[in-house]
């Protein structure tokens, strides 16, 4: 998965998790795309200080992932009922063998969770 679109699932499932000042210094530097001098002069902190918070509040949140999942069951299932989704809205003709295949997919599904 792309690095930036991973970090934000991470964060929007795990970052109420990090401290306040985590979460800011993680947010200005992922999503308000500043630099790390740049948030270091709004903070008082040296631009280091800012590259190690940014650099811990990563490392906290793929430990959560590391141990919860939850993005991975997420990606899992999202792709899952693309799939169903697809078949829900296909023009074939084979309506008995699109509900078989809905039908597995659905049990792929409930024995994830």
């Amino acid at each position: 998965m792309e690095s930036k679109l991973e970090r934000a699932y991470l964060y929007d499932f795990y970052g109420e998790l990090l401290n306040s000042r985590q979460r800011k210094a993680f947010e200005e530097y992922y999503f308000n795309d500043l630099s790390l001098s740049e948030i270091a002069e709004e903070e008082g902190i040296s631009r280091q200080g800012v590259h190690d918070l940014v650099r811990r509040s990563v490392k906290a949140l793929e430990g959560y992932e590391s141990k919860l999942h939850l993005v991975e069951k997420f990606l899992y299932i999202k792709e899952r009922v693309g799939r169903i989704q697809g078949l829900a809205h296909s023009d074939e003709g084979r309506i008995e063998a699109i509900k078989a295949e809905i039908d597995r997919i659905s049990n792929e599904i409930l024995e994830e969770l």
